[in-house]
């Protein structure tokens, strides 16, 4: 089932546009359109979209006061600007709102389709993560390997390196150090069971310092040693998949793991750079979110036989 979209803009003609392209592509349905924020705001909450796209400058009320004002109403739906401002400083504010992606003045149908499909994309993975870590965290992992132990062809279990050791491999991190510290943290995660919220980011580094320190001092000292490796190995991974998708934005390994373990303007902005032969030493990542993935990944076919 395609997307529901709703579209604001003061210009017919753009709207009409817009609409043409999501319909003659098949990418989803419009629900609704606007020509200004006030009505736009109107009608998005009224019919709940999916996808807002919507135009920076507008003579009522401009998108990202509109952006602004949606989000303290509770609209949790995702926005596409459109516009034709080229200033990287209000570019890099428009995201900072919220925007998935940017779909430049004059419409260009080729780009409104691609940006459109990868907005598809990336719901379908969210949509499939919350599913997953729903039926996980139902799930009891003794049960599963005790039903495994009972079976008729004995089932050895996986260790957790040998689940993630190949994905440390497509993401280009084989052999960095903050690859110890990520196995350890997995290891830790999966033997101890967690479900419910995932644990913040300094229990897991101090859980590991925890390990093979013994004073308190000596425990925050190497997590804070941790948090480094891990960052600087992150940003590798970062920097592995940005390359890849620079030189072929429809590799497999790009169309996976880019989406799935970092969010889109970071990894816009890292093949920006590597474009520009430029490194300013600033790549953001979240490692919260590269954990997260990681272990829902790795619980899954650590408990598929």
């Amino acid at each position: 089932m395609g997307l529901t979209f709703c579209i604001v803009d003061d210009d017919p003609a753009t709207r009409a546009m817009l609409e043409n392209i999501i319909l003659d592509s098949q990418l989803g349905e419009v629900t609704g359109t606007a020509r200004g924020g006030e009505e736009g705001m109107r009608i998005i909450l009224e019919t709940q979209p999916d996808v807002v796209l919507i135009d920076w400058l507008m003579p009522d009320q401009d998108g990202l006061e509109t952006i602004v004002q949606l989000k303290r109403q509770g609209f949790g739906g995702k926005y596409v600007m459109i516009s034709q401002i080229e200033n990287q400083e209000m570019v890099g504010e428009a995201y900072q709102s919220g925007i998935e992606f940017f779909i430049r003045k004059p419409i260009n149908r080729i780009e409104v389709e691609s940006v459109l499909s990868r907005v598809s994309e990336h719901s379908e993975i969210r949509q499939y993560l919350h599913e997953l870590k729903s039926s996980l965290s139902k799930l009891d992992t003794l049960n599963l390997l005790s039903a495994d132990r009972q079976s008729a062809v004995p089932v050895k279990p996986r260790s957790v390196n040998e689940v993630i050791r190949p994905i440390y491999m497509n993401l280009g991190i084989v052999g960095e150090a903050g690859c110890n510290d990520i196995t350890a943290i997995m290891e830790m995660l999966l033997h101890r069971g967690q479900a419910g919220p995932f644990p913040p980011l300094k229990q897991l580094y101090e859980g590991v310092a925890a390990a093979y320190k013994t004073t308190s001092r000596e425990v925050d000292k190497e997590a804070k040693a941790i948090e480094q490796r891990i960052r600087r190995t992150v940003t590798t991974a970062l920097t592995h998949l940005a390359s890849i998708g620079l030189t072929d934005y429809g590799n497999p390994k790009f169309e996976h793991y880019a989406p799935l373990y970092f969010d889109f303007e970071d990894i816009r902005a890292k093949m920006k750079e590597i474009d520009e032969e430029r490194d300013d030493g600033k790549s953001k990542v979240s490692i919260k979110k590269f954990l997260q993935v990681l272990y829902l990944e790795a619980l899954d076919q650590m408990q598929t036989v």
